[in-house]
């Protein structure tokens, strides 16, 4: 059997490759996806020693994007998304219309012809799935309303892209380009009737496809996808979850695009998003991150093997120019729009920040651009350099923009106080509520802090507040949290792995802390941050195994109780009490208890 393969040596090549530097990346302060896009350069053709498989990397990678998007689907309802379509919406449209007027205007300069300019500037208008996805999920934004905002906008530009792919080889076909393909099914009414849509036909055809893929997704995939993983689950079978999951994310990705002619991200994030109704979404979420983690990585070094470097050297103005567009047009555009809507100026410009790269869709325009013979060479490779160069730029654009968003605040206000008039205005502000996804460090001190709200947290909550024991809960579900803010619970929305979210707890002052989350290695990581900030504090923490338990103790933890064990000394007492006649049997289970069910259950190989 040959073991020179190459879906094998790429997949090693690159997650190898990949790590070392993505560990080098951290160990610098840096976001880690720079290491991994500097893996790709080094396994590309342009750089020397091995090269990966070109054909076989931007495929392995377009998985990751689709799980990815069936990931962000499965914690984005149909409710968040209608409830941003007043700003998505418009906001997108006008965002993409800027920056493609601004790269057409750099493409016409340069003296491309007015297709390959068009082509140019579509390319730079859209931004990166995964890019955008993975630096909302690092701050813990995609639930809050930015984050909401910014997805909703993602989609509407996913959308306006899957009709420009449709339009781009139309447009090249009337140019006199006669070997752009067409719309297959335009093509097939044509070849049976002998009708001739033209561009508005194909146009038509094309949002009649969408329109019926979401259609069927909405009565029929709310139904059935839900009812097929309940059914999966009550065989009890972890592996087969597993599969269904996977297979409903691929499948619905895949038939989407072949059938609707939908985006294969587009689909996903549908199939996502109907099985959000099911209280198994959370499971699924957790049994497709491995894999969701590990294909997003090879997005980012199939990026890396398209770059040239020596474009750098060949090309520095156009680049520079290139970048400009993409970091500073494209945020400009986004912030004026939004603040345009009356929203928050940290809504604002976290979604500025969040649009200024470009990604995946912007290399598919790009090649078709070039193999349709309406953009040059040299527009690719610029498109490239900008997305690479964007996307190793974005945090650093968050960062200035968090520095920022004072400054302006603070501008703001001074440009009030200088008005007379406006002391109303100063008071309502003063007394104007603060965004709902803003974090505030707590009052508390000598409390308990309570990680995770979910089946086990929960009950422990209950306990605490019915003793009048000052806690704080620190979660990063929304549904949870305002639930808990209802209850006039006091609440952290953030990952307590974080040290900035513990601090907001107020650590060093607390009495105890107990990490109620089924996570081991980020509850090892909690407690040693806890032990390490308090030295006297208490910490509880739960766990699945003898090997958890041990881990967890090294790491600080005073008690830990496990699962299993617990469970069969509940069974047993239970069976004393009716075998030995002892006193009733008590669930403990108060009426106001919050028992979440979608919180899988310890489940080991």
């Amino acid at each position: 059997m040959p073991h020179d393969t190459p879906l094998i040596s790429t997949i090693v090549g690159g997650l190898v490759l990949a790590f070392i530097f993505g560990a080098f990346a951290h160990r610098l302060r840096m976001p880690p996806l720079v290491g991994y896009l500097i893996a790709g350069v080094l396994v590309g053709p342009h750089t020397p020693g091995y090269v990966a498989d070109q054909s076989l990397a931007p495929e392995l990678a377009e998985i990751g994007v689709i799980l990815l998007m069936f990931g962000v689907g499965l914690h984005f309802s149909l409710k968040d998304l209608l409830s941003v379509r007043g700003i998505a919406v418009p906001g997108a449209i006008a965002q993409i219309a800027f920056a493609t007027l601004l790269g057409w205007g750099l493409g016409a300069f340069m003296g491309w012809p007015t297709g390959g300019s068009l082509v140019f500037g579509l390319a730079l208008s859209v931004a990166s799935t995964v890019v955008l996805l993975k630096a909302l999920q690092e701050r813990r934004l995609v639930e809050t309303e930015r984050g909401r905002i910014a997805v909703g906008w993602l989609i509407v530009e996913d959308l306006a892209m899957v009709l420009a792919l449709v339009l781009i080889p139309a447009a090249a076909s009337i140019g006199g380009e006669g070997h752009a393909p067409v719309e297959p099914l335009s093509a097939g009414l044509n070849r049976l009737f002998g009708l001739d849509l033209g561009i508005g036909g194909m146009i038509a055809m094309t949002l009649v496809k969408v329109a019926l893929f979401v259609a069927l997704m909405l009565v029929f995939g709310r139904k059935l996808i839900p009812w097929t993983m309940h059914r999966i689950a009550h065989t009890g079978s972890r592996e087969l979850f597993r599969l269904g999951v996977l297979a409903i994310a691929l499948g619905v990705a895949f038939g989407a695009a072949k059938l609707f002619g939908v985006s294969l991200a587009l689909g996903a994030f549908f199939a996502g998003m109907v099985l959000a109704e099911s209280e198994l979404s959370h499971r699924a979420a957790q049994e497709s991150l491995p894999l969701r983690d590990a294909f997003a990585v090879l997005f980012f070094v199939s990026v890396g093997m398209l770059f040239d470097p020596n474009i750098l050297i060949d090309k520095p103005l156009p680049i520079l120019a290139t970048i400009f567009i993409i970091v500073i047009g494209k945020s400009v555009a986004a912030l004026l729009i939004v603040l345009a809507f009356k929203k928050p100026l940290g809504t604002a410009l976290t979604i500025s920040a969040s649009l200024g790269q470009i990604g995946e869709f912007s290399f598919i325009l790009a090649a078709l651009g070039v193999e349709l013979g309406l953009l040059p060479g040299e527009g690719r490779d610029l498109i490239l350099a900008g997305a690479i160069i964007s996307i190793i730029l974005n945090p650093l654009l968050f960062f200035l923009c968090d520095r920022m968003r004072p400054f302006f605040e603070g501008a703001k206000r001074e440009d009030v106080v200088a008005e007379p008039a406006a002391a109303d205005a100063i008071a309502a502000q003063e007394e104007a509520p603060p965004e709902d996804d803003e974090v505030h460090p707590t009052a508390l001190s000598g409390h308990a802090i309570l990680v995770g709200y979910g089946r086990v947290g929960s009950i422990v909550g209950q306990n605490l507040k019915s003793s009048a024991t000052p806690f704080l809960v620190i979660e990063d579900s929304d549904k949870r949290i305002g639930e808990l803010k209802a209850q006039g619970v006091e609440t952290l929305m953030g990952n307590a792995v974080m040290r900035e979210t513990l601090d907001l707890a107020n650590l060093a002052g607390a009495r105890s802390i107990a990490i109620a989350i089924p996570n081991a290695f980020e509850a090892c990581r909690i407690a040693e941050q806890a032990r390490s900030v308090n030295p006297s504090i208490l910490i509880v923490a739960r766990a699945h195994s003898d090997a958890e338990v041990d881990e967890l103790k090294h790491y600080g933890a005073d008690t830990v109780i496990m699962g299993e064990r617990e469970i069969a000394l509940g069974m047993v007492d239970r069976l004393a009490q009716v075998h030995h006649e002892s006193v009733p049997y008590e669930d403990g289970h108060g009426p106001d208890t919050i028992m979440p069910a979608d919180e899988p259950p310890p489940q080991r190989e």
